[in-house]
């Protein structure tokens, strides 16, 4: 095997925290088709008339921190547990807590404590969001759905797990409205992501691990190498991935 190809797989063994990318987006070494919709402009058109905000998995607390104006009332989850300590660096300098959430059916918030919670990426009870939010109370998620990257198992010749299969924008959006819900607005698109070297590609699946649970760069050698034969005669590969939005605003009565 090259030097060049061996020093890419050798990718898997650089260090990952939080969850920030830039490593390889920034560099571009990985790139990611623009969605139809901006997550953070919705965000930002609530956030000035909203006193209490809940972030729900916040990661490292990298993208919290980019939010402004804050309301006064800013908190935050994360259940990834590395990612717990990181988060409380960079986000409680800023006045903002960060609890360490487990069980997303018994949130520790008293009923009716946040006007605007938001959630990218985070798994969540419908009924457990309702609980927490006031009357009026907008919730606003972007998901990855259970299709994200389901041809890059098949192409790397892992298991395509099936559990989340059924997780999409229907499914999703009938969760809410069944727990009392008003959708206003939502969205699912299936935007490509695109690797330029294979090592962008190993550095990824070790930072996502539920994507290929056993993975390794030993174990899927042949298939890596096949790859990046492929990224040689076309510049780079890309996979579908699977993202849905849901705005919703809290009714009672």
């Amino acid at each position: 095997m090259e030097t060049f190809v061996q020093n890419l797989l050798k990718e898997s063994e650089k260090s990952f925290s939080g969850w920030d990318f830039n490593y390889i987006s920034e560099t571009g070494r990985m790139d990611n088709e623009p969605l139809s919709w901006s997550y953070t402009s919705i965000i930002l058109s609530y956030l000035s008339t909203s006193n209490a905000l809940l972030d729900m998995g916040t990661g490292g607390g990298e993208y919290l921190s980019l939010l402004s104006p804050l309301p006064s009332k800013t908190i935050a989850t994360e259940g990834y547990k590395p990612n717990v300590p990181i988060a409380k660096q960079r986000l409680e300098p800023l006045g903002i807590d960060v609890f360490e959430v487990t069980d997303d059916e018994n949130l520790p918030f008293a009923d009716e404590s946040f006007d605007l919670i938001i959630n990218r990426h985070e798994s969540y009870s419908p009924n457990e969001v309702y609980r927490i939010l006031k009357n009026n109370g907008v919730f606003i998620t972007q998901q990855v759905g259970g299709k994200d990257l389901i041809d890059l198992n098949f192409a790397l010749g892992a298991s395509e797990d099936t559990e989340f299969a059924h997780w999409n924008l229907s499914y999703a959006k009938k969760q809410l409205e069944d727990a009392h819900f008003t959708v206003r607005k939502s969205h699912e698109e299936f935007p490509y992501s695109r690797f330029y070297d294979i090592g962008a590609l190993v550095y990824y699946l070790k930072a996502i691990p539920w994507q290929i649970e056993d993975f390794s760069v030993k174990r899927y050698e042949n298939s890596l190498l096949k790859l990046h034969e492929k990224i040689k005669r076309n510049g780079y590969i890309q996979f579908d991935s699977h993202r849905f939005f849901l705005s919703c605003i809290k009714k009672q009565g």
